[in-house]
C-alpha cells in the first residue's frame, strides 16, 4: 500500500488555489481568441479584448482575474489503495485552501450560516465531492466558482415525456433568464439523469472538461453544438451588450436515471473558467 502524507495535500491546495484564481485556464484563452475572430458586434469584440488585456495582466502581476475568488469547488479522486497519514483528508484540503487563499491575497467569500451571514475569514469550508477509484493515486481538481454565475444555475424535475426538446428548451431558457448577469461570453455545463443531486452534480463537473472537447458520445455531442448554436442566437453577447458570442461551450453530462423521471440542471460558469488538477502520487510504506 502507498502513503501520502497530509502536508503534501495542503501545500498542493494551497498552491491550486492560488495558481486558479490567477492564471486563465489555455483552453479558455484559445477560446476567447478564436471568438474575438468571429464576433460580429464591434462592441463585443472589444469587451473580449479587454477579458484577454485582463488575464494577461492577472497572469503577469499574481492578481486574481476577477474580484469574485468564489467558493473553493474540489473534485477529488482517491485511489482505493492509498493510505493518507497524519490527519484527515477533508481537514487537509480545508487548511489548503485558508492558506491559499490568505497567502495569495484573495478574497474571503464564505459566510458560516447562510442566514446570519457571518464571514467565516478564511474561505473554508471547501465544497468537497468524493470519487473512489481504483489505484493508489489522488487526484485534486479545484474549481473556485463565484456566484454571478452560481446564482444563474437552475435545476429542473422534467418528465420523461418532456423529452430531449424539453431539456434543451430547459437549457436555453436559463441562458436566457440569466443574461448578463454571470458575465458572458460563458461556459455552460449540463448534467441530465440520475437524482436531482446527481444532475446538479453531473453539471458543475461538465463545466471541468476543456473548452473544445466534446462528450465522446457523438449524440451528446450533436446535443452541446445545437444547445451552443441556440444559444449563441439569442444576441446577449459578451457581457449582455449584444453580439454574437455569448457561449464559448456547452458540456453536457448524462447519467442513467428513474423509468419515472428526467431530472436535469444547468450549471452557468463565467468565462472566468478556473480549474486546476494535480496527481499527487503516494509513497510506499511498509508495516
Amino acid at each position: 500500500m502507498k502513503e501520502i502524507n497530509v502536508q503534501e495535500i495542503i501545500t498542493a491546495v494551497e498552491k491550486l488555489c492560488i495558481e486558479a484564481n490567477c492564471e486563465l485556464d489555455k483552453d479558455v484563452i484559445e477560446a476567447l481568441e478564436k471568438a474575438l475572430e468571429s464576433e460580429e458586434s464591434p462592441q463585443g469584440g472589444e469587451v473580449i479584448e479587454l477579458l484577454l488585456k485582463n488575464a494577461a495582466i492577472a497572469a503577469g502581476e499574481r492578481m486574481p482575474i476577477c474580484q469574485d475568488t468564489g467558493v473553493a469547488v474540489l473534485f477529488v479522486e482517491v485511489g482505493q489503495d492509498l493510505h493518507v497519514s497524519g490527519g484527515v483528508l477533508t481537514e487537509a484540503i480545508n487548511e489548503g485552501v485558508r492558506r491559499g487563499y490568505e497567502k495569495g491575497l484573495l478574497r474571503k467569500s464564505i459566510v458560516k450560516d447562510p442566514f446570519t451571514r457571518v464571514n467565516t475569514g478564511d474561505n473554508t469550508p471547501a465544497v468537497i465531492h468524493y470519487d473512489i477509484i481504483p489505484g493508489d493515486k489522488l487526484t485534486l481538481t479545484l474549481a473556485p466558482k463565484g456566484f454571478g454565475s452560481e446564482n444563474m444555475g437552475a435545476l429542473k424535475m422534467l418528465k420523461p415525456s418532456d423529452g430531449l426538446a424539453g431539456v434543451m428548451d430547459f437549457v436555453v431558457e436559463t441562458v436566457d433568464k440569466a443574461g448578463a448577469n454571470p458575465c458572458p461570453p460563458i461556459i455552460v455545463g449540463v448534467g441530465v439523469g440520475g437524482t436531482m443531486e446527481k444532475a446538479a452534480i453531473l453539471a458543475k463537473k461538465a463545466l471541468l472538461r476543456p473548452i473544445g472537447e466534446s462528450n465522446q458520445e457523438s449524440e451528446y455531442a450533436k446535443i452541446e453544438q445545437d444547445l451552443l448554436q441556440r444559444i449563441n442566437n439569442l444576441g446577449i453577447g459578451p457581457q449582455g451588450i449584444g453580439g454574437r458570442i455569448t457561449a464559448l461551450a456547452v458540456n453536457m453530462e448524462v447519467f442513467p436515471t428513474h423509468i419515472a423521471g428526467l431530472p436535469a440542471a444547468v450549471n452557468i460558469n463565467c468565462h472566468v473558467a478556473r480549474h486546476r488538477k494535480v496527481i499527487l502520487e503516494g509513497r510506499e510504506h511498509f508495516q
